[in-house]
């Protein structure tokens, strides 16, 4: 038997850096330096550690939607051990939504052929948590969100969720979308070999066209959500300082209640 794994990887903006918004509203991407979203690599970990438990023949691909510089993610997911990697890139892409997003994602899912999809819990930069759920009512299979736990075993995927008063073990039989947290197990770092493995390894390139989408169902244009108004977080100013000489800590308890801290 075979399985194939589609892990779909995003594209952030370094969260470190200075972040703001383009004069459409949209994230200003060119002057802040891009890198693999940091839950992502939870995913990748995940369908690597299927595939080398696996006593099948595993599959993995990575799949990301964005500008030229969104190799750079895949880059890194091959150098983790991915198989191989597509990038869907369209100048028409821009703006676009959960929702559009959700929808390349699926088309390009079923045009690369898969068994099971994977995804971080959320974006680094976007945080909306809701594209697995998307993708997965697009595809018509089941979803099993949120894992910290991940296996796969005669046709069945399965895991474990923890909430904040218990665990659940959920199921669900292929294909399926599932989405792991961070707590799921920490991701591997790229090794020499896997780095210079990576540059001989397949990215395929896909636009809009190749996946049957007109222009007029992503972007800006098309978006359910947009933003409408955006100003700059105003710059910090000196805080207040209390010398206790006595009262300090009826003080510091006036001033948390002027704020509606207590």
């Amino acid at each position: 038997m075979s399985l194939r794994i589609v892990v779909t990887v995003k594209y952030v903006p370094d969260a470190t850096g200075d972040r703001h918004f383009a004069d459409d509203l949209t994230v200003d991407r060119d002057d802040v330096d891009g890198l693999l979203s940091e839950l992502d690599e939870y995913a990748v970990e995940q369908a690597l550690q299927i595939a080398e438990n696996s006593d099948d023949d595993v599959e993995v691909t990575v799949l990301t939607i964005g500008p030229e510089d969104a190799k750079d993610a895949l880059r890194k997911a091959l150098s983790m051990g991915a198989d191989k990697a597509v990038h869907v890139e369209d100048d028409d892409l821009h703006g676009t939504d959960a929702i559009g997003t959700s929808l390349v994602l699926a088309k390009a899912i079923e045009k690369a052929g898969y068994d099971l999809v994977i995804s971080g819990m959320a974006s680094t930069d976007g945080t909306m948590g809701v594209v697995p759920a998307l993708v997965a009512e697009r595809l018509g299979v089941p979803q099993v969100t949120l894992l910290s736990e991940l296996s796969v075993e005669d046709g069945t995927v399965k895991g474990r969720r923890d909430g904040d008063a218990a665990s659940e073990q959920l199921e669900a039989s292929l294909p399926a979308v599932v989405s792991v947290t961070d707590q799921s197990g920490e991701a591997r770092y790229p090794s020499f070999k896997g780095i210079m493995a990576a540059k001989k390894k397949p990215v395929e390139s896909w636009d809009l066209s190749d996946l049957d989408i007109e222009a007029e169902e992503v972007g800006l244009e098309g978006a359910f959500t947009k933003v409408e108004a955006a100003n700059e977080r105003p710059a910090r100013t000196a805080g207040t300082i209390v010398k206790d000489e006595g009262e300090g800590g009826k003080q510091l308890a006036e001033f948390l209640a002027s704020q509606k801290f207590i």
